[in-house]
Formats: C-alpha cells, sequence, structure tokens
C-alpha cells in the first residue's frame, strides 16, 4: 500500500434488483464478482433507494441529499450550478474526478436539439474534471453503439456491447492516473431497459441462457395481470415479467463480469488494497407488475438494491443489517477517505456500522416517491407504510403534497413478496398509527413541513388484532 488517501471508484448500475445477486438468494450464478467481494468485504445487506427513478435517484448519489432538497424530484430537472457534489468535494482534497456513462442530471442545460442522446455542458457536470457522458443512455441509437461526450464535448464512439465500452474507458482512467488519488464514476444503464424498443437488451447469446429460468417470487406470483388489494377501482395491471426477464438477467451477468475486469485492474495495478469501490444501483424494477412503468412504487422491487463497499476500511466488515439509504452512501465515501462531510449532506456515513461503533443508528428509511404518484413511504425491518397524493391528475405532478391518503401497507415479516396489502385491515390499527407517526417525523425531519394524512378504511381482515409492541418493530 502507498502512504496516500485512498482512490474511489463507484460502479453504478441502474435498475438492478437486490435478488439479481447470489447473495440475496438468486440462483443462475449471475454476480460471482459481486457475492464474492461481498462475502470477503463489506455487504450493505439492506440497501435501499431513497427517490425509485434515475434523475431524482442520481442527484441524491451526488450530493448526499434527499430529491426534495436538491429540486430533482422527477426526471429532467437538473442539479443546481451551486450544489455541493462529491466530485467538488473531492476535488478540494486534491483528488482528480472523473465521470463515464450516464448522467441524467443536465436538466434545462441538455442540448434541446439532440435531445436525451445530446452532450452535457461543463457548468452541469457537478463538478467532475475529467469527462466522458451523456445525458442519457437509454436513449443511444443501439446497445452495440455507444456514443459518449469528452470534455470538449466531441461525440466519442467506444467499441463493444455499452456495458464493456463504459467498462473499459474506467480501466483506462483508473490505468492513467496512477501518480495521485482518484474519484471515478463508473455509471452503466444496464440493466435498464432500452427505451426505444422497450426492451432490455443483453449482449448475444445472455437471454438465450436465462429464459424460462428462474424467476422472483413476487414476478412468479404476478406473471401477466393482477388486482392490486385495497385498491378502489381495481385496476388490472399487466407484467413484462416472462417477456423481459431472461435478457434482464443476461444484462446482470455481463455488468457482473465488467465488475471483475474492473477489480482485475485494480489488483494488477496494486491499486486494489488502495481503493475503495462502491458497488450500487439507482432503484430497481418491478417489470410493470405494480403500475403501468417499470419502478415509481414504494414496494421492494422498485427500492431495494444491491450494494457493498470494498477496499481500506472495509476489508472483513461483513453484511450489516441495518437499513442504509442512498443518501448515506456519499458521506460514506468521504468520511472513509478523511474528507470532512459537509453539513449540507443528510445522509449519515455507515463507518460506525462498518467499524461496530453505531450506538443510534435510524431503524427506518425515508422514501419519496414522484412522477407515477406524489408518494411518500417508510421502511422499518418488519413493515413499509405509504401514501400518495389522491387527487386525479394531479399525482406525480407535484414536489410534495399538502394531503395525503394511506395506500400500502405490508407486513414483511410473513410477506416478503408483498402480495397482500393490509392497508385497509381493522386488525392492524395500530401498525398504521404507529407507522403514519414515524412518515410524519420523517417528513417534518427531511421536508420542514407536515401534512395531512387520510386514513383508509378499516374493514374486518380476519385476523388477530396486531399488538403495540409488534406494530413497534
Amino acid at each position: 500500500m502507498v502512504d496516500r488517501s485512498p482512490n474511489v471508484v463507484i460502479f453504478f448500475t441502474d435498475q438492478q434488483r437486490h435478488d439479481s445477486t447470489g447473495v440475496h438468494g438468486n440462483p443462475l450464478g449471475l454476480t460471482p464478482n459481486f457475492d464474492r467481494l461481498a462475502r470477503e468485504q463489506t455487504h450493505v445487506a439492506n440497501s435501499f433507494t431513497c427517490q425509485p427513478v434515475c434523475g431524482p435517484a442520481r442527484s441524491c448519489l451526488q450530493t448526499g441529499q434527499y430529491a426534495t432538497t436538491t429540486g430533482v424530484w422527477k426526471n429532467g430537472f437538473g442539479l443546481a450550478e451551486d450544489a455541493t457534489t462529491l466530485a467538488g468535494c473531492f476535488n478540494a482534497a486534491g483528488y482528480h474526478t472523473g465521470y463515464i456513462g450516464k448522467w441524467h442530471l443536465a436538466g434545462e442545460h441538455k442540448d434541446t436539439l439532440i435531445g436525451e442522446r445530446g452532450p452535457v455542458p461543463e457548468v452541469a457536470r457537478g463538478g467532475y474534471k475529467e469527462w466522458l457522458a451523456v445525458e442519457a443512455l437509454e436513449f443511444s441509437v443501439h446497445e452495440y453503439k455507444t456514443v459518449l461526450y469528452d470534455n470538449d464535448n466531441e461525440p466519442v464512439r467506444l467499441p463493444g456491447y455499452r456495458v464493456d465500452a463504459v467498462a473499459d474507458a474506467g480501466i483506462q482512467f483508473i490505468d492513467r492516473h496512477q501518480d495521485k488519488p482518484f474519484f471515478l464514476t463508473m455509471s452503466f444503464i444496464e440493466p435498464h431497459h432500452q427505451n426505444n424498443v422497450d426492451d432490455y437488451p443483453p449482449p448475444d447469446g445472455y437471454r438465450e441462457m436465462y429464459d424460462g429460468r428462474w424467476i422472483p417470487p413476487d414476478l412468479a406470483a404476478l406473471p401477466d395481470a393482477h388486482f392490486e388489494d385495497g385498491d378502489e377501482n381495481r385496476r388490472t395491471l399487466g407484467g413484462s415479467t416472462h417477456r423481459h426477464l431472461g435478457g434482464y438477467w443476461g444484462m446482470v451477468k455481463r455488468l457482473d463480469e465488467a465488475f471483475g475486469r474492473v477489480m482485475d485492474a485494480l489488483k494488477s495495478l496494486d491499486l486494489d488494497r488502495d481503493t475503495i469501490v462502491l458497488f450500487t444501483s439507482d432503484h430497481a424494477c418491478h417489470f410493470k407488475t405494480r403500475n403501468p412503468e417499470y419502478k415509481r412504487s414504494c414496494h421492494e422491487s422498485s427500492i431495494r438494491v444491491p450494494t457493498l463497499l470494498a477496499g481500506p476500511g472495509f476489508e472483513a466488515g461483513g453484511s450489516l443489517p441495518q437499513l442504509v439509504s442512498l443518501v448515506d452512501l456519499p458521506p460514506t465515501l468521504l468520511d472513509a477517505c478523511g474528507i470532512d462531510v459537509p453539513e449540507t449532506m443528510e445522509g449519515r456515513s455507515i463507518m460506525p456500522l462498518v467499524r461496530r461503533q453505531a450506538t443510534d443508528w435510524p431503524d427506518d428509511v425515508f422514501v419519496q416517491i414522484s412522477e407515477s404518484q406524489t408518494g411518500r413511504a417508510v421502511r422499518t425491518k418488519r413493515w413499509k407504510y405509504a401514501v400518495a397524493v389522491p387527487e386525479a391528475g394531479v399525482g406525480g405532478k407535484l414536489p410534495r403534497g399538502e394531503r395525503y391518503v394511506e395506500t400500502h401497507l405490508y407486513d414483511l415479516q410473513y410477506d416478503p413478496h408483498e402480495l397482500r396489502n393490509l392497508v385497509t385491515s381493522k386488525a392492524h390499527a395500530q401498525v398504521r398509527e404507529v407507522m403514519r407517526d414515524r412518515l410524519l417525523r420523517r417528513i417534518r425531519d427531511v421536508e420542514q413541513y407536515e401534512p395531512a394524512i387520510d386514513l383508509a378504511e378499516a374493514r374486518p381482515s380476519g385476523q388477530n388484532e396486531v399488538t403495540s409492541a409488534e406494530a413497534r418493530r
């Protein structure tokens, strides 16, 4: 090891479910590299996005703030030019900063003539010094035709399947910058769907390896269409699991292979013990089984993501049982590098958890939801509770609501796949009260106001009443 500050590499995937990994029960062997490091280093076993849609989640990762604080509470909005970002913090600490891949935070600065395929002006790059990126890779021409833009906004076509193109560029960045500490974000579009064809295009031959194989239990229970419990309109929702899952698994497999190559590159350059590596994703994917989109809901299949940390400070950290939010990861990276965490960051460093020194870690995570609805959710180890703005035509078009209505309550201990919505269960009245108080506390802390929450109409459920003690787990 060299006597200097550690390097940092973020390997950031898009729309990846936590159960795509072996350590979370996937039996297909898709992620041997992720699984090995998760077991050897630090596995954030209960990792959640705080906003299950691309742009808002990315703003949270860059700033350590919730989306309503960054102002990027829906896609199409951009980071403020004066935002305090991870890149800015690492720049000030003497690091060389670089960004490769999908950005999705240019907002009004994006080139309207080229649209979301276009270059990102320097003022909208979040402070990164070396740049090879594009606003939205999901609109790129083809999964085998990757065009990114360099510091001068000149197009650069990269060879290979898109995952490999971004990974190769990242490896080249690492190789070029061994002489001083670097901070690199590698932002992949996979395993997100390709918007223009509504498909999950893996490398050639990979779809065939996984079509018709293992299906996660929540998707297996909701294969084509279902009725959402507690929905007065009894809307039929159609899923795309059987059409898309094989391609999705193939994309995950290639991502893990690329992750392994990045780790191999660090090892071959004698940088593996001097480099902190964060692997995480912006949100997950429910394949249109929970709403007409692929995410934007309170369910585990939208918000739970795979996350690990490796390198200095994270060796043999084990599997962390605590609930960790996406906003906690930026302060964690700064803390691990000995850089002061700015007061603007709303997340908390998990380093006390890794060192087994934490005594007051929060026992819930807070989620803001936009676009499909204006919603809020809170999750504990056992319970999940969600609300949404009820007015037709308004939901999803506002950053917050003055009035919400209860929409979901799940008992994750007995219903981990969220197949029975208990929000109208009379037996769970005490749970709803406790979870409503939790959610309001979170909204007050983060958004600095207190909305009204209308109760769902309670109906007999045939269950025994849940006790006050059970409600607080």
